[in-house]
């Protein structure tokens, strides 16, 4: 365990110790005492390193030379492995959290036979980490993309439709019904892009590519403030590089002989 890496979580915060302009997740021997007072659970492994997760209590600080730190605002200082792997751990942490009783008959559950398992101690149920599927689309007419903004967006900001995935429904199906219902528009030739583990706090996106096909744009009440049609040259502030609609913004301005690097995001200061 002294060598084992430690994702170590304080509500939606990650330990990690900074060294310049890298943030490094620290071993077993470093949080000993938060391993010893704690109930780490097996992640996974990375680089042939076990990988803990341990949830800590609001109130815990951090060990000397160390901070908690936002887990999304770690994605540019962290590397690559070792933010998937936290978003992992955090993941298997609120999955862990929302199954101490089980959901068939309310008994409380214990520790399964498999790894990542929760076994009710009343009905015998086997309960395991579950993701909510969620579609992210771009829409495209001609040389320009639908954008879209939710009340809780940053101000300013926008980004592609999204929605989560119904029972009885293909991936397609939802992207058709995502768009008809927040912006009042069709679709046609949905084609799917890429997807993204999204632990926030557990999901999976899956990015799909489609085309205009007809209508007006009508935002939804209470879920669209504001929809419109941008061209390449007229984006507004979008998402931040490490989201999956980010990806698909960049990939219509690509197509467009655009440069993703000219685009404003959350973090970028006023022009």
């Amino acid at each position: 365990m002294d060598d084992a890496l430690c994702f170590v979580f304080r509500g939606g915060e990650l330990l990690v110790r900074v060294d310049g302009a890298l943030a490094l997740v620290p071993r077993g021997r470093d949080v000993a005492a938060l391993l010893a007072a704690g109930t780490p659970i097996a992640a996974g492994e990375m680089g042939g390193a076990e990988c803990l997760a341990l949830a800590v209590d609001a109130e815990s600080a951090a060990p000397e030379g160390m901070e908690f730190r936002g887990l999304r605002g770690l994605h540019a200082v962290l590397g690559a492995d070792e933010f998937r792997m936290a978003g992992r751990a955090s993941q298997v942490l609120e999955w862990d959290r929302a199954h101490r009783f089980c959901g068939r008959c309310g008994s409380p559950t214990e520790p399964g036979a498999e790894p990542l398992a929760r076994a009710c101690t009343g009905c015998g149920a086997v309960h395991y980490p579950r993701l909510s599927p969620a579609v992210l689309v771009s829409v495209v007419h001609g040389d320009r993309i639908l954008l879209a903004r939710g009340p809780h967006f940053t101000p300013g900001m926008y980004s592609v439709v999204a929605g989560f995935v119904e029972p009885g429904e293909t991936l397609e199906e939802t992207c058709i019904r995502e768009v008809r219902e927040e912006v009042g528009v069709e679709i046609t030739d949905v084609r799917y892009v890429a997807s993204q583990p999204w632990p926030y706090p557990s999901q999976v996106m899956i990015a799909f590519a489609a085309t205009y096909a007809g209508g007006d744009i009508v935002p939804q009440p209470g879920e669209i403030e504001d929809a419109r049609w941008f061209s390449v040259d007229e984006l507004p502030m979008v998402s931040a590089p490490l989201s999956l609609s980010r990806a698909l913004i960049d990939r219509f301005v690509r197509g467009q002989g655009g440069d993703p690097a000219r685009l404003r995001d959350p973090r970028s200061p006023p022009a």
